[in-house]
């Protein structure tokens, strides 16, 4: 704080004495003197700092690489760097326009920031499909609109529930989820497992590793059945095909997984050797995911793209850009209709496989995006990131809804609760079936798996038959008929924080927190049955959690 303070001027009259005439008043001096103003413009050049990067961070620039090359070139810096990427290409570019905009003044930042946002907008352009995407994208509507239909009159049915049975119904589930514990922890492989997936049946678990192998284990004895020498490089993504019948001893579709060797291969659970290999993209795949009706395949990868493979002709449908930098993440809605991605630029897009276009821009995190899932609701869906949040984005309202404080360190992996066979997108009944135009020689049955006993229309299984016998006996349950409005109450996240922890999905509170005591936690999974929750940790192991109502 600023003070005035008489300064005695040593200026003598002729007699040598201090006259009050000599005393002069300095309304300018601040307390600490020259100390403190120093610490002052730090403090300002500090804040200066911060205006800058948020400026950097709203300005515009072009995400295509020649254009930054050009505007680089424009603006007399190197168009490239030694060992510069296109993404670092294109933040070397923000820091030198946000220089330059600091240098002019506001005025003209804000100009700048404007008239690269007028051609960032109109960037936006759309490429010629092939006629099997065309194809493909009337087969995901015709599957995605029934389901959609039946899950909004589920939804209508339990809302007219009385009130007092749903808080029953989440009091009961809750009560349950309090009682998790450490069940053990087994060694899955001689490097960091980094994804872990359990099979419909709830009593089958997949496991991938930076090893490059893809093993499967029976649960909860953990013991190992198969183990795939997949990739030369690391397992980044494990998917279940949706309903896989593990009791069926022919080589069907079982399981697939996308590798650091750019490469996505499809299994059979009896056979080592891979059915298909998937090949296209031009980097480490780190997510990959079967789409609900099991016809389709979406992968996220380093390239900077996400992209949908036709599971039946092992082609690729679709190539979609529109990240700045690496894709990590990919997800589907139950429905089928949408599909969401999210990068290493902090932001996550949801798709309209429909029709191709960007239906959201989920823009709120401060740092990549590693994990996102859709709840079983059908409209939201929830995102995790190194900056230890998750957000939780309502697809109706077009914004985050809230934001969780989730973990101390990295969100590696989002789960939410579906309950096998009683989720909200049971399948319909055939007289339901939406059909599009279309050519008569087309074929819009979505699955590639007639032989599979009691599979649905949607790649459910009615009726799936484990492959064992399960050790586990749960304990009675009460209103059984409930069990189908338990999906999406709750959901389980992962961090490098060394905790798994299960969120309610209501008012997005701390239900439980369980401790790995295995260092960072890579993956997390939770059972269609809800009995268990696996998770992939970094010294080599996953561990098992269960309530009190699993009796051994």
């Amino acid at each position: 704080m600023a003070s005035r303070k008489v300064r005695i001027e040593e200026v003598e009259d002729e007699d040598g004495d201090i006259t009050l005439e000599n005393l002069i008043e300095d309304a300018g001096y601040t307390m600490g003197g020259e100390r403190s103003e120093r610490a002052r413009q730090e403090n300002q050049a500090i804040i200066d700092e911060l205006e800058r990067k948020k400026r950097a961070r709203s300005t515009a620039v072009p995400t295509d690489d020649n254009r930054v090359r050009a505007r680089l070139r424009e603006i007399g810096e190197p168009i490239t760097l030694f060992g510069e990427r296109a993404p670092d290409r294109r933040d070397r570019l923000k820091y030198v326009l946000s220089q330059i905009a600091t240098a002019r003044g506001g005025e003209q930042a804000e100009m700048e920031s404007e008239s690269e946002s007028e051609d960032e907008e109109e960037e936006e352009f759309y490429t010629q499909g092939t006629n099997e995407l065309l194809k493909a994208r009337r087969k995901i509507a015709e599957f995605s609109l029934p389901r959609a239909r039946h899950r909004i009159a589920q939804q209508r049915q339990q809302n007219r529930l009385p009130l007092s049975r749903t808080i029953d119904l989440r009091k009961r589930v809750f009560a349950q989820l309090k009682t998790y514990t450490n069940l053990g922890s087994q060694i899955g492989d001689s490097r960091p497992v980094s994804q872990v997936r359990f099979a419909s049946d709830g009593r089958t678990l997949a496991t991938g590793s930076w090893s490059g192998n893809l093993k499967i284990w029976d649960i909860p004895s953990c013991t190992l059945r198969t183990e795939f020498t997949a990739h030369r490089d690391l397992v980044g993504g494990v998917a279940w095909y949706p309903g896989a019948d593990l009791s069926d001893q022919s080589s069907t579709l079982s399981i697939a997984s996308g590798g650091g060797d750019h490469l996505i291969k499809l299994y059979s659970v009896n056979n080592k050797v891979p059915l298909a290999t998937l090949k296209g993209h031009d980097a480490r795949v780190c997510r990959i995911n079967f789409h609900p009706s099991g016809a389709y395949l979406g992968s996220a990868s380093f390239d900077g793209t996400w992209r949908l493979w036709d599971v039946e002709t092992h082609a690729e449908l679709l190539l979609q850009e529109g990240h700045s930098k690496e894709v990590y993440a990919i997800s589907f809605q139950d429905d089928g209709a949408l599909a969401a991605s999210g990068g290493l630029d902090a932001i996550g897009r949801v798709w309209d496989l429909r029709s191709g276009k960007n239906a959201m821009v989920l823009d709120g995190h401060a740092q990549a995006i590693f994990a996102m899932d859709f709840s079983p609701n059908g409209y939201q869906i929830a995102t995790g990131s190194a900056d230890d949040t998750i957000r939780i984005w309502d697809m109706r309202a077009i914004k985050a809804l809230h934001t969780i404080p989730a973990h101390k360190s990295n969100i590696s992996d989002i789960r939410f609760f579906r309950r096998n066979g009683n989720t909200f997108n049971t399948a319909p009944s055939e007289n339901e079936d939406v059909k599009m135009h279309h050519d008569a020689d087309e074929d819009v049955k979505p699955i590639i798996n007639p032989e599979t006993n009691g599979t649905s229309p949607n790649g459910d299984s009615a009726d799936v038959k484990p492959s064992i016998e399960s050790a586990v006996t749960p304990a009675p349950r009460v209103h059984m008929e409930d069990d189908k409005y338990q999906s999406g109450l709750y959901f389980v996240s992962s961090g490098y924080d060394g905790l798994v922890k299960i969120w309610s999905a209501d008012d997005w509170h701390l239900v439980r927190a369980l401790s790995t005591d295995a260092g960072k936690v890579m993956s997390v999974d939770v059972s269609a049955d809800g009995m268990f929750i696996a998770s992939g940790s970094w010294n080599r192991s996953y561990q098992l959690f269960a309530g009190d109502n699993v009796v051994m």
